[in-house]
């Protein structure tokens, strides 16, 4: 007779370790494509969007403070350290029945004016990364990451048109 699985006794396995990687990158990447696409203000993530920004605003009052200050930087110390820790699982947990897959890993970006990159990310649960991101979205605070997205992608754009344009140039001068 096999025992009950006990999480906290569980062995990390690589290979699991690796795909739930490759999906919190895809789930980042994904939702910068929608900060580049669409006003970060019209941005729904959820369909309970206004109760996690009421519950987050509540919950976190201090993410309010100083003009937010602390939306648009994350405090990844006071997110980490144990009275931190215990507040954030308060409310994880309070979403365990509302939101699929709530508890799973996703990236956020630590200060909301970048985009995401080795120094400006951190993993958090996915309830955490739509409450912190659902308020800088209705804060406004996403917009300079809506601008720097838009930019890119024209960037991006412009180089593949001019390196078409550049084999196609050099595909004539062969003939």
């Amino acid at each position: 007779m096999s025992k009950p699985f006990d999480p906290n006794s569980a062995q990390n396995l690589i290979e699991i370790e690796k795909q739930f990687a490759v999906k919190a990158v895809e789930q980042a990447q994904t939702y910068w494509n929608l900060i580049e696409k669409v006003d970060p203000k019209e941005l729904r993530l959820t369909k309970i969007d206004d109760e996690i920004y009421e519950d987050t605003l509540k919950t976190f009052p201090e993410l309010a403070e100083n003009d937010h200050a602390k939306l648009v930087k994350l405090d990844e110390e006071g997110m980490k350290n144990p009275e931190g820790k215990e507040r954030w699982r308060v409310f994880i947990e309070s979403y365990k029945k509302k939101v699929k897959d709530y508890n799973f890993g996703s990236l956020i970006r630590t200060d909301a004016r970048q985009e995401y990159g080795e120094n400006n990310t951190i993993f958090v649960t996915r309830i955490q990364f739509y409450a912190i991101e659902i308020a800088r979205n209705r804060l406004g605070l996403n917009d300079a990451a809506h601008e720097l997205a838009k930019a890119e992608a024209a960037k991006e754009k412009a180089q593949k048109e001019k390196e078409e344009k550049d084999a196609a140039k050099e595909k004539k001068g062969r003939k």
